[in-house]
């Protein structure tokens, strides 16, 4: 059998895909298709296997013309692609097996697939081969089961080419103990957050090393830290042995939710390993729209404070934002910009509300018949796929102020400077500078620092960085460049 993995393409213009800052290091893609080089891993081994990432490469009729299957997994972001895809697969007569988040949740979305194998892969894609080889295989798989993941294989990593990406992934847990009405991660794994053992987790890290990889790593967790006692007392001590005995090769990246703050061991020991960014829901300043949506654990609490509390441990902090809340007063915008520029969050995703399909939140506005369409998947589109309470040009208008103020070079500036000062990153055990770093930086003096129209607060803070805080410098230029690729995507 021969099957080709297509990773559909993600719109360059979101938030996430930081296409115009990839461009400093000369990378095509944030990171691989973990999901699909999973699933690979899980195919039989003697099947021949190819896979096409749409965010590095183009897929060929050659590509399609070779293959017996096409399997494609998608999220709801990527809708666009994966149509294109279906479209070129009908053309050349390809059949067609699709799974991942967008098509477990919106299935009947596309009625053209020939097999669905929902839900988790490690459950219902063994049904599909077992009955693919009978020849009687079905067009939909589903399970309400959880997969026991301590028997999730190595992803195939040989089917890409790493230097293509910024960096690699590695899944720890599936599930969050949390259950926010407008998140559909508990629809797709649960509230119990299932945990890879030590050796897995040794073995993914051996994985990457053995192939040359040197940098960072992303543990794409929903929440990393959905079992604490774990991490504490078993994952973070043996990552912290591995990293020790290879010279600290990697430096990670993860989700998390806001009760890390509390745990001073916790984010002890995640620094000392080598997390350096964390990225946190923080959605709302607004104690009113936070009940609304279920988001108990930012409530009651000092959130600001919470930020800081964890950058002052060594972690920077990435923030989600969200307004179009039923219980966002008209105040919501301004509220949003003063926090985030207090909270030195330099990375602020700000979106509107997207109402995903099979969430609290989408059954509720269901009911209520105010589901306009689906969700894009891209809260920053500047779309709307329900009727909020707010006037819809009230909210528009609100979102894109947020937006235009907080990436606009005097607040960003100052926002990065805010976060600088207070950051108190770990003692590097290791110091790598690679020509990707000295060519980004080289171009980041052309590109932002000639002929930007940022220059003036981008040799500000590098000069500012230099005489205060000289070992955040290439923290400030990393900032810099992500400062030019928000200002792309929103157009300031």
């Amino acid at each position: 059998m021969k099957v080709l993995l297509v990773n559909p393409e993600c719109p360059a213009n979101t938030f996430w895909s930081f296409k115009h800052a990839l461009k400093f290091i000369y990378k095509e893609a944030s990171n691989p298709p973990l999901g699909l080089l999973t699933v690979a891993a899980l195919l039989p081994e003697k099947w021949d296997k190819r896979l096409v990432d749409l965010n590095v490469t183009q897929l060929r009729d050659t590509d399609l013309q070779w293959a017996d299957y096409v399997l494609i997994s998608a999220m709801s972001v990527q809708r666009d692609s994966v149509k294109e895809i279906i479209r070129r697969c009908k053309a050349n007569g390809r059949k067609i097996v699709a799974g991942g988040p967008l098509f477990t949740t919106s299935y009947d979305d596309f009625p053209e697939i020939d097999h669905l194998v929902l839900n988790e892969a490690e459950i219902t894609l063994p049904l599909f081969l077992a009955d693919l080889e009978e020849g009687i295989a079905r067009h939909i798989y589903t399970s309400d089961e959880w997969a026991d993941i301590t028997k999730t294989p190595l992803p195939l990593w040989e089917l890409i080419d790493l230097k293509k990406y910024a960096s690699m992934c590695i899944q720890y847990s599936r599930g969050c103990p949390f259950n926010c009405d407008f998140c559909d991660i508990t629809l797709l794994y649960g509230h119990n957050p299932r945990t890879k053992d030590r050796a897995q987790i040794l073995a993914e890290l051996d994985s990457l090393y053995m192939l040359g990889w040197r940098g960072t790593v992303f543990m794409v967790d929903d929440n990393f830290i959905g079992n604490k006692i774990k991490l504490k007392q078993e994952i973070l001590p043996a990552i912290a042995q591995w990293m020790s005995d290879h010279r600290y090769p990697f430096s990670f990246y993860t989700q998390v939710s806001i009760n890390l703050a509390d745990d001073e061991e916790l984010m002890k020991l995640m620094t000392a390993v080598g997390f350096e960014t964390v990225f946190i829901g923080i959605e709302s300043p607004h104690e009113e729209s936070l009940t609304e949506c279920s988001k108990v654990q930012n409530k009651r609490r000092d959130l600001i404070a919470a930020v800081k509390c964890i950058q002052k441990a060594g972690l920077q902090v990435q923030g989600g934002f969200i307004v179009g809340f039923d219980n966002d007063p008209p105040s919501i915008f301004e509220k949003q910009i003063e926090f985030i520029q207090k909270s030195g969050i330099v990375t602020a995703m700000v979106g509107l509300l997207n109402v995903l399909r099979g969430t609290g939140l989408y059954r509720r506005l269901q009911q209520e018949s105010r589901i306009l369409k689906e969700g894009s998947g891209n809260n920053t589109d500047f779309t709307i796929n329900f009727v909020p309470k707010m006037p819809r040009e009230t909210l528009v208008n609100g979102y894109k102020k947020i937006v235009a103020t907080i990436y606009a070079p005097e607040y960003y500036y100052q926002r990065l400077k805010e976060f600088l000062e207070v950051y108190r990153p770990a003692p590097k055990k290791t110091v790598r500078v690679s020509m990707l770093d000295i060519y980004a930086f080289i171009k980041s003096i052309f590109v932002i620092g000639v002929m930007g129209k940022e220059r003036r607060y981008y040799w500000k803070l590098l000069g500012w960085s230099i005489t205060k805080r000289p070992a955040a410098f290439p923290l400030a230029v990393t900032y810099a460049i992500f400062g030019f690729h928000f200002r792309k995507i929103f157009e300031i």
